[in-house]
This record gives structure tokens, sequence and C-alpha cells, in this order.
């Protein structure tokens, strides 16, 4: 009778271990959109550096080790975001950062992009406050490139797109 008794509970034993391995295994330590962008990063790659209209943004953490490149080609006549391409070495939240980020910032204006705060990445993503460091990796990221980019073309900080000084010119030769 104790035999049978040790089996039984045995055996319910394994079920609900079963059971309770199974519920665990089912947890993500990440939120879905952090391993969609991680697992198909979108727009991985690299722009040429030298090229005018390209802007580039090189950041890191010391903290943790993550090191984002963002690049950004602009459009002259529009003043638009018309290419964006990153490489990310890092976990999966820098990477998911970064992808995100491109994805939000192609057909935006440079002022549009840089406004965009690593509050809306880490809201859009899910990011766990441990983890709010890689969305602010992505917010420099594109002010680095924005800035890169002005500086490439010599803009003043305060003018908004090529096609606006452009338009400005303009105005200031048909009232002269």
């Amino acid at each position: 009778m104790l035999r049978t008794t040790l089996s039984q509970n045995t055996s319910l034993f394994s079920r609900i271990a079963s059971q309770s391995f199974t519920r665990l295994a089912t947890i993500r330590a990440y939120h879905e959109k952090v391993i969609d962008h991680y697992e198909r990063p979108r727009n991985v790659g690299s722009l040429p550096r030298a090229d005018p209209n390209v802007g580039t943004g090189l950041v890191g953490a010391p903290a943790c080790g993550d090191v984002m490149k963002l690049q950004i080609r602009v459009d002259d006549q529009t003043g638009k975001i018309v290419d964006v391409k990153f490489k990310t070495f890092g976990c999966g939240s820098a990477i998911a950062s970064s992808s995100y980020m491109t994805e939000r910032v192609r057909g935006m204006s440079l002022e549009e992009a840089g406004q965009i705060r690593n509050t809306e990445i880490a809201k859009e993503l899910s990011l766990p406050p441990v983890k709010l460091h890689c969305s602010m990796l992505a917010e420099d990221a594109i002010k680095s490139a924005i800035k890169d980019y002005k500086s490439k073309r010599l803009l003043p900080s305060t003018s908004t797109t090529p096609a606006a000084e452009q338009s400005s010119q303009t105005s200031q030769q048909a009232t002269a």
C-alpha cells in the first residue's frame, strides 16, 4: 500500500512539475515587439559616410557595452529623411530600439525626427525600466545623425530644412 501511495504521489508530482515548467517556459522576458524587431530587424546596413546627404550618429553606453550606429539620407529638395540604416552591437532591446527608430523616422523632416524621445520608443516596445538606456541610445543616435548631416551641409541649427532655407533666400531676393 505504501508503494502504491508513493507511486501515485510521485506521478502526481511529476504532472504538476511538468505543467508548472510548461507555464514558466511560455513566459517571455522581452515583449513581443522587442522579439519581433530583434528576430527581424528592419533597415540593417550602412550608407556611404562620405555622401553629403548622409548623416551618421555613433553612440554607446559604457555601462552595458551597447554601441549603435544610425545613418540617415536626406533629400535635398524636401529636407525629408528618405533612407535610414543602422548597425547595433548590443542586447535585444538595443537592437529593437534601433530597428524601431529607423521605421519611425523614415519620411520625417529633420525637425520632426529630432523631437522623438526615448519615452516614446520605450512605450512602443514596452521596455522595462532596466532597459530604458537602450531607448535613450536610439534618441541620442538620431540626434547625432542629424547634427552630423547639418555639419556637412553647413546649415545653421535654427534652419529646419534645405528647402526652407532656399525658400527664404528666394523671398529675400524677390523683396530686394
